[in-house]
């Protein structure tokens, strides 16, 4: 397994419960700030597989990006779950936003 990706897991196990962080975020504390989208392929392929809590990332608007129906909704109830709040897809990066030390 790439660094990258090794680093891209342990950063998204590290969300605690009733944050959030943004793809881009994670990508630039892994060590690839243009890696967004890597980010994406590696919580597609390897949620389960590490179970990743992968409900608890966002684009850098704040917003689900999920397209997949079904899934977008399963995110919005895990995220409410926690407590974050969910309003029309998005959520409060000011509020609810995770910064690691």
């Amino acid at each position: 397994m790439k660094p990258f990706t090794e680093n891209v897991i342990q950063i998204i196990k590290q969300i605690p419960s009733g944050k959030v962080m943004t793809y881009g975020q994670i990508a630039r504390l892994a060590g690839s700030p243009r890696g967004a989208r890597q980010v994406v392929r590696i919580l597609h392929s390897l949620s389960k597989k590490y179970n990743l809590p992968w409900f608890r990332v966002v684009n850098a608007k704040g917003e689900i990006a999920i397209r997949d129906e079904e899934a977008h909704v399963s995110q919005s109830i895990f995220l409410e779950d926690e407590g974050i709040e969910v309003v029309d897809g998005t959520i409060d990066l000011v509020k609810y936003q995770y910064h690691p030390d």
